[in-house]
């Protein structure tokens, strides 16, 4: 686990690169940690320089979160949109410490999200385009309350989007995933969607399909 001088825990694991790496930082989701992903690393290109973070808010009896949520059936109860706007800039901001420490690529720099990560990846990359490359967004949804007002301002012409989700998620209602791909149309942004018949998870064959199109930008 590093702690000095950066806003966020994280583990990371070295790419076979020594310089100007294709950087990719993982975002887990709510009541999850930094090691959930830790156990397909090793199914990842190697030239990758993969950063796990750990969200900030630390929940009971373990387990952490980018930000409180409320199960309520309505989409506009999800969760505390102020914290998610927090952790947002918190994960902008930490991007820049990587790339400041780290030998990687500041212009090859993909985000993977899933579940509340995926919300969060969303919106990093819709309010700081110019931070990122590659959005892999798993079982999460387009929140536009945590987004900036400013956002037909800019330019998404670069951003790739790759998004799936569970056909028949209990937990995230795919009805609000598949809103994801009319919006990122709408801002001109290159983007991928599939579905799975799975719930609130990531199947193989949606790990197989996000690893190939991650490969073929990197």
């Amino acid at each position: 686990m590093v702690n000095s001088s950066f806003s966020l825990q994280h583990v990371i694991r070295a790419s076979s690169l020594s310089k100007d790496a294709p950087l990719l930082i993982i975002l887990h989701g709510y009541g999850s940690n930094e090691n959930y992903f830790l156990s397909f690393a090793n199914e990842l290109p190697e030239e990758l320089f993969i950063i796990f973070v750990r969200a900030p808010y630390s929940l009971q009896p373990y387990g952490n979160a980018w930000y409180s949520i409320n199960l309520g059936s309505e989409q506009s109860k999800w969760g505390d949109n102020n914290q998610a706007k927090e952790s947002r800039d918190l994960i902008a901001n930490f991007i820049d410490e990587a790339i400041a420490t780290y030998p990687v690529n500041k212009h090859n720099v993909t985000l993977l999200g899933f579940s509340q990560g995926a919300i969060l990846s969303y919106a990093v990359a819709l309010t700081y385009p110019e931070k990122v490359k590659n959005i892999i967004a798993l079982s999460g949804y387009i929140n536009e309350d945590i987004l900036s007002e400013d956002i037909k301002t800019k330019d998404y012409s670069h951003l790739a989007f790759y998004c799936s989700h569970g056909s028949v998620d209990q937990v995230i209602p795919v009805e609000w995933a598949r809103q994801t791909p009319v919006f990122l149309s709408n801002l001109a942004a290159k983007h991928k969607y599939a579905e799975f018949p799975v719930g609130h998870g990531v199947v193989t064959q949606n790990f197989y399909e996000f690893r190939e199109w991650l490969s073929k930008r990197i």
